[in-house]
């Protein structure tokens, strides 16, 4: 049986409070790193990482200026992965595998908190990553977070498709429960991971959509700074737009379903109740 835990593996405030969030106040917001950590019979498998340890011991080498004081990483080790699937009461060693929505700085960091473990992600997306092609893609992508890594296993897409969406289906040494749902636009090789759970299917979108209103599909609304900064990260806005609608018509039609993205707190803390 799967067993699925929501953690958030690093916090952001950028200025801007609810004008980036939608609830805060104060002058700053906060976002989140929504990671899982699943717990299954080939042992634990974690759906990106969020900042790990390196990402805090040597800040400046590893992340961008621009973007720790743009969007206000707070790097805290309790909350990298490693120390809460540690309080979880498992050992480094027990995560297996790795499953990348994408390689952002702020999804890949704790790659090498776990040198072990298969590092899953689109092939499209590893591409883009090592040879980025301008000045944001070199920002965004940094290769000192995964440059080291050596047990990478890529893939296309294949395979049946998962309620209309291309799928990527049988993943290397993973349960048939884990799949993936390319959804490209945020990077060329961006993609939400489905899990079959015991009440139905769970979708980790990554940064498909940022904020909660983009997915409501009687009245879509979302604040002025997440619409302004996915615009500034997209690579494609046709393609991503149209993900979001099919997203939406997915929440639409299938109650079975439960979608949630990388940076939304509030879906966080609901899915953690």
């Amino acid at each position: 049986m799967i067993t699925i835990h929501h953690l958030n593996c690093g916090t952001m405030c950028p200025f801007g409070g609810r004008f980036i969030d939608g609830f805060s106040w104060g002058l700053t917001a906060k976002l989140v790193c929504h990671c899982l950590v699943i717990e299954t019979n080939v042992g634990l498998v974690l759906v990106d990482t969020g900042f790990g340890l390196q990402d805090i011991r040597v800040t400046h080498h590893r992340l961008d200026r621009i973007f720790l004081k743009l969007i206000g990483i707070q790097l805290q080790e309790e909350q990298t992965a490693l120390r809460q699937i540690e309080k979880l009461g498992f050992k480094r060693q027990d995560v297996r595998h790795i499953i990348l929505t994408h390689l952002d700085f702020d999804h890949a960091g704790g790659i090498t908190d776990f040198p072990e473990a298969q590092i899953h992600v689109l092939g499209s997306e590893l591409e883009a990553a090592r040879h980025p092609h301008n000045f944001l893609a070199r920002q965004r992508y940094r290769s000192q977070q995964w440059s080291l890594e050596k047990n990478w296993v890529t893939y296309s897409f294949s395979g049946e498709k998962w309620f209309g969406f291309e799928s990527v289906r049988n993943l290397k040494s993973l349960p048939p429960e884990i799949l993936l749902v390319p959804l490209a636009g945020h990077t060329r090789g961006h993609t939400g991971v489905a899990i079959k759970a015991k009440d139905g299917w769970v979708l980790h979108a990554g940064d498909a959509y940022f904020f909660r209103g983009e997915m409501d599909p009687e009245k879509y609304h979302c604040t002025f700074g997440l619409r302004l900064f996915q615009r500034i990260m997209e690579v494609d806005r046709k393609l991503r737009l149209e993900n979001q609608e099919r997203l939406r018509q997915l929440i639409h039609d299938r109650q079975e379903v439960q979608i949630f993205s990388a940076h939304d707190a509030i879906e966080l803390e609901k899915l953690k109740l």
